[in-house]
């Protein structure tokens, strides 16, 4: 146990390591000569040429290639993908839609894409944006032609709404299977046919009160209960579930540390009970930054049980771009190890913003 609180202090001393100290450190731990990091970059541009020569981009990536989450328009069709997918009433769709559209600069992006369908969308948005404007009467905007435009935006918003909407959800499909575990796991049937798995994460996730930790509970024991009944044998042939610890307690914080213990702690372990049962994968999903200390002294509570010895499908997303990522693995193996156990690891690139500013 020594060790391990050693490693637990190595991954403490990285919190406020700055970048430029923890990318020097990096690049000392390589001892790649010159040869092997030419070949290296050679094998993955050939990877990534090879990839993109047999696969046909999704709607997404065809947007995300034109617009790129760098400029004004990639970001605001980001944002209003993921908020149109539950906004409840049309007058906040509006607003969100003239929030996001209004003030960008589609023009630019007139048939640039490859994609038809995102021209056609790239017009879509042009004409939306325009019809949006708030122009004043100038020379170059006589009063007709306000007036004509102040005609078309009363007319023409409840079709401005649901053409945008669709196009907004479909691009939020790439990010999202379903309303409901069901739902989902019918969406995903075609890929798992294929020999795919998934872990089903749920969004919006983040208990403001103890009711909506009960809700979120009931709603991943539910999940677990679907995700049970899918055919295939074993935890590496069935899909998974992955949980937010922040949704199983209103006050996941480490000031609340020995709240949190007390409460959450035994909600997740009734969790992971309900998933070694039923033979399926549990993830323990990334959090903030400022959450990691706090999640790993569950992980490691988890760790410590030994309900179920020949259950492996615990498992643990590590955030491979945060900065603390490495101790954290070499942690969690040296956990491992001292418990006996064996835990999946689902490596994501990871790092939320908080970590960056």
């Amino acid at each position: 146990m020594q060790d391990l609180q050693i490693l637990r202090d190595k991954i403490r001393q990285r919190y406020l390591q700055t970048e430029p100290e923890l990318v020097a450190e990096l690049l000392a731990e390589q001892n790649l000569n010159e040869r092997e990091r030419s070949m290296l970059v050679e094998t993955a541009a050939k990877t990534v040429a090879g990839l993109r020569q047999r696969n046909d981009p999704t709607i997404m990536e065809s947007f995300l290639s034109e617009y790129g989450l760098s400029t004004r328009e990639g970001v605001g069709l980001m944002c209003l993908a993921e908020a149109l997918l539950r906004v409840p009433d049309a007058a906040t769709v509006d607003e969100l839609i003239a929030d996001k559209i209004e003030p960008s600069n589609w023009g630019i992006h007139l048939g640039k894409s490859s994609s038809s369908l995102v021209n056609a969308s790239t017009w879509a948005l042009l004409l939306t944006g325009r019809i949006l404007d708030d122009a004043s009467e100038s020379a170059d905007n006589p009063a007709p032609v306000l007036a004509l435009r102040q005609l078309i935006r009363r007319l023409g918003e409840p079709v401005v709404r649901t053409a945008v909407s669709q196009a907004m959800k479909m691009l939020g499909k790439q990010f999202v299977l379903g309303q409901s575990i069901n739902e989902a796991m019918q969406e995903a049937q075609a890929l798992e046919a294929q020999g795919y798995t998934y872990s089903y994460d749920m969004l919006g996730e983040a208990a403001r009160t103890h009711d909506d930790a009960e809700r979120y509970y009931q709603a991943y024991a539910g999940a677990i209960e679907a995700i049970a009944k899918a055919s295939g044998e074993g935890v590496t042939n069935r899909p998974g579930i992955s949980v937010k610890l922040s949704a199983l307690y209103p006050r996941y914080e480490y000031t609340h540390k020995e709240a949190v213990m007390e409460h959450l702690l035994p909600r997740i372990a009734a969790l992971t009970d309900l998933a070694a049962a039923a033979d399926i994968g549990l993830n323990i999903d990334a959090e903030e930054a400022d959450r990691l200390d706090l999640s790993l002294d569950l992980i490691g509570a988890l760790l410590e049980r030994s309900n179920h010895p020949d259950w492996q499908g615990f498992g643990v997303v590590i955030q491979a771009y945060g900065r603390r990522a490495l101790p954290v693995i070499d942690w969690l193996i040296a956990a491992c190890k001292h418990h006996k156990r064996k835990v999946m690891v689902r490596l994501v690139k990871g790092a939320y913003w908080d970590a960056e500013i």
